[in-house]
């Protein structure tokens, strides 16, 4: 080649290079940041999601992800969204509860019976309702729902439990709020608040006795090398929401808007997949793994829970015949 068609075939393309670059500095920057580990299928569905808005809108969308709580500490991502500060989290209904207290039997322990239960309830019109009110009183967009997993007992010692009494003293980890502190109660523990990046540690030193989380979590978080039993008691069948900073959803056209949401909803469709089928073999890992797995007089256990919400006062805030239009759909 000639050395003066040479010298513009290397100058359109550093041209291009240049325009390609000032357009991704141009972009609209998205930074989501949440607690999962990044082994686990939350986070991996994160990095999906960013790759799918990034191929669907080149240059308009930059998506960071920040797992495992290195951008912000967990509990700290809902205030950071309302302040304008984030743009996007993994919410839970937990931290709904928090600020829409007549929203909290989402929360509550048994109310989802399993995944396809809660899929249901989440994507039609009680879940409408939600994301709408959600939307309204807190400044936050939910477009997406996917599966956190069901929680179970993971325990420091190995005990034999049957009953909520079985776990008394026993100081369990989990996250902080009203919700969680009257769920701990009604499973017959010393609910302990604590963010997950130190739960290996507290539970490695003794400071607590053990932590409640889905299997997949306990797993990717290795807290089975702390551990020595699963209890079973399936007490939460518990959603995650993929959820945005309203006032940042609103800059977004319709168009970016829906290739949002599809990425959403295929990348939350990969998470839930993977980790619905991840559970099933988890119990025999665990087992491998030296752990004691066993499973208690569940109905014990749910009645306990139900009995410490009416005391607590919770039920008296929730919105009334909500729990019924819940459990109604089949």
């Amino acid at each position: 080649m000639p050395k003066r068609r040479t010298l513009i075939a290397q100058t359109l393309l550093l041209a291009g290079l240049t325009l390609g670059s000032n357009a991704w500095s141009q972009a609209m920057q998205m930074r989501i940041s949440h607690a999962a580990a990044e082994t686990d299928w939350l986070h991996k569905s994160m990095l999906m999601f960013k790759e799918k808005v990034e191929t669907a809108l080149p240059g308009q969308i930059a998506v960071q992800v920040h797992g495992a709580s290195s951008l912000f500490r967990q509990g700290t991502e809902v205030p950071a969204l309302q302040r304008g500060n984030l743009e996007m989290s993994t919410m839970t209904t937990f931290e709904v509860e928090q600020q829409m207290p007549e929203y909290g039997i989402m929360s509550a322990g048994y109310v989802f019976r399993d995944f396809d239960h809660l899929a249901k309830v989440m994507r039609g019109p009680i879940g409408k309702a939600y994301y709408d009110a959600v939307a309204a009183k807190m400044g936050i967009q939910i477009i997406e729902v996917s599966y956190l997993g069901t929680r179970q007992l993971n325990l420091r010692e190995a005990r034999d439990v049957k009953v909520p009494a079985d776990l008394a003293g026993v100081k369990l980890r989990m996250p902080g709020g009203p919700g969680w502190l009257v769920l701990g109660k009604g499973l017959g523990v010393s609910p302990t608040p604590m963010a997950m990046s130190e739960v290996y540690l507290a539970i490695k030193t003794g400071a607590v006795d053990g932590q409640d989380n889905p299997l997949s979590l306990t797993k990717n978080n290795n807290l089975h090398e702390v551990t020595k039993q699963i209890t079973l008691t399936s007490h939460l069948v518990q959603p995650v929401f993929y959820a945005i900073a309203k006032p940042f959803w609103d800059k977004l056209s319709p168009a970016q808007q829906e290739a949002l949401r599809k990425a959403a909803r295929e990348s939350g469709k990969f998470n839930d997949d993977n980790r619905i089928a991840e559970e099933k073999d988890l119990g025999d890992f665990f087992v491998k793994a030296g752990l004691k797995v066993t499973t208690p007089d569940v109905a014990a256990f749910r009645a306990s829970v139900d009995k410490q919400y009416k005391e607590s006062g919770l039920t008296a805030k929730w919105q009334p015949g909500l729990k019924e239009k819940i459990q109604a759909v089949q």
